[in-house]
């Protein structure tokens, strides 16, 4: 007689969140942006499921001190656009990165992410901080290396 294993579907009310602090200071911005979508799709657990929110919180410290390879700082463009006609507004990596470097490393994550409603949620997990010091300390984040 055949026996049939039943296949694992995670319930968002049985997840199990953890918080990681990563430092982000000397790190490549793609690498550490790819590593970070990991952990807030929850593809670095077992139980991972496509359609649940089983991810994890993630903190980012330094992000003033990611680091960009090749000549991207002054050849890669940020875009925005208002929606009327001349709108289109630009802005290259390094002058993003001298205004707000938390934004950067906000794109580059979600630009990782599947385009969906579940994605801006697991987005909305990653807490990016300029200096060393952040504000969750009282949750205990598991310093991670990547």
């Amino acid at each position: 007689m055949l026996q049939f294993k039943k296949s694992f579907n995670l319930k968002k009310e049985t997840v199990d969140r953890k918080w990681y602090l990563i430092n982000a200071e000397g790190k490549t911005l793609g690498r550490l942006a790819t590593a970070v979508a990991k952990i807030l799709r929850g593809k670095n657990k077992p139980t991972f499921t496509p359609n649940v929110d089983g991810g994890d919180f993630v903190v980012i410290v330094n992000s003033d001190k990611v680091v960009v390879t090749g000549n991207k700082a002054q050849s890669k463009e940020y875009h925005r656009y208002s929606g009327f006609p001349g709108g289109l507004k630009s802005t290259t990596l390094a002058k993003q990165m001298q205004k707000d470097s938390r934004k950067v490393i906000l794109a580059a994550v979600g630009g990782m992410l599947p385009k969906s409603r579940l994605a801006n949620k697991q987005l909305t997990k990653c807490k990016v901080f300029k200096g060393a010091e952040h504000e969750h300390l009282a949750q205990q984040p598991v310093q991670l290396e990547i």
